[in-house]
């Protein structure tokens, strides 16, 4: 077992000093806990599908710099930054990555921002990592469209550093937690990286939502798709679409696909994506999931799948009534929450929707994060 040698904590890895085992059988009890405490009883927990090495797993990185130039997380519940050299559960690459851009921030004498008055341009540094193409994404994230001596800083870090692919800086002048603003200007490559998964190929910017865990994740839409009973002439509608993965993945065991997201920004990703698959049979829309669904179920628009892949927060009254009104015959649902998870399935099974197998994936060790997926069928 790996130790962490952060000496405060972070708040990250709620499980750090657990065995993986341990952690395995922990989350998946939890998951049963909740289900025998609900009106959906008769669902089966499989057992949690977990990493042989549950370790350097994370594709994304953010980290925030003092004013001393040391770069780590904020303390639990605080803007206070926790300093750290290796990180358990990020990629050996991007740290060694961060490391140099600490060691050029001197070198050019970046300004870090100061969050009490407001001065200095470095507010994070955000890193992004296509696993299957060793293609790396640096993203600066400042209070300023200037950063002086950009293009000898970009020069600097590819020379050693030839995974990096691009490096953007984005503009953030806000006064919040959020962490990316919504003005960017490339400074080098094209903006975007590209990454391989299940087979096709994904366009990633910096705002684009993609699954942190490549391996696992693979696994994870594996089964989910797995579960699908199809003819091939089903249209399927896949809403909270992000980047739209899921729904290019079953597209060509399919008639036709409907990727629905609120994201400007995933929407013109998931475009792009389909174009350069070259699937002809997917569309996408940019709007709220739930409207979309309410507005199809008033058309009376025919509808056989829907998939769902929520926020923590699970679907609305809403969404579940405009998905009672199309009555798909199945719902595929994938979840990061089993609390809204189980919630969302006692409502929908008054609308005759039922799952018997919940199938558990560790897309998070160490941490006290639940993915999981079923299959609802709705009984005539």
């Amino acid at each position: 077992m790996e130790h962490c040698a952060i000496e405060k904590k972070c708040g990250s890895c709620q499980y750090i000093t657990m065995p993986y085992e341990q952690q395995l059988q922990m989350k998946k009890q939890e998951c049963v806990e909740l289900i025998n405490k609900s009106r959906v009883k008769n669902i089966y927990v499989e057992d949690m599908v977990g990493m042989e090495v549950p370790y350097f797993y994370r594709n994304k990185v953010i980290v925030a710099f003092n004013q001393k130039y040391e770069y780590g997380f904020y303390e639990e519940e605080s803007h206070n930054i926790i300093p750290y050299k290796r990180c358990l559960l990020h990629e050996e690459e991007s740290d060694l990555i961060i490391k140099k851009i600490q060691q050029l921030f001197k070198k050019h004498n970046v300004s870090i921002y100061n969050k009490k008055n407001g001065y200095g341009l470095v507010r994070h540094v955000l890193i992004r990592r296509g696993i299957a193409t060793n293609q790396t994404m640096i993203v600066l994230v400042c209070s300023d469209t200037v950063f002086q001596g950009s293009k000898n800083f970009c020069n600097e870090l590819i020379k050693q550093f030839p995974s990096i692919k691009t490096v953007v800086l984005n503009i953030n002048r806000r006064d919040t937690s959020i962490v990316l603003g919504h003005e960017e200007k490339v400074l080098y490559g094209k903006g975007f990286i590209i990454d391989k998964m299940n087979g096709l190929s994904f366009k990633i910017s910096s705002r684009s939502f993609y699954q942190v865990n490549h391996k696992q994740c693979e696994a994870l839409y594996d089964k989910a798709l797995s579960l699908l009973e199809l003819t091939g002439q089903e249209i399927v509608v896949d809403t909270f679409c992000g980047i739209g993965t899921i729904g290019m993945l079953v597209a060509d065991k399919v008639k036709q696909v409907i990727g629905v997201e609120n994201n400007e920004d995933a929407v013109e990703d998931a475009r792009n994506n389909a174009r350069y698959n070259q699937i002809n049979n997917i569309s996408f829309f940019c709007e709220d999931a739930t409207n979309y669904l309410c507005r199809i179920a008033d058309m009376k628009q025919q509808v056989d799948i829907v998939i769902m892949d929520p926020t923590r927060n699970g679907s609305s009254i809403e969404f579940k009534e405009a998905v009672q009104q199309l009555q798909p015959k199945q719902v595929l649902y994938v979840s990061c929450n089993p609390k809204t998870l189980i919630r969302d399935l006692e409502y929908l099974k008054k609308f005759g929707y039922e799952s018997d197998k919940l199938y558990l994936y560790d897309l998070f060790p160490q941490t006290k994060h639940v993915e999981c997926v079923t299959l609802l069928t709705r009984i005539k």
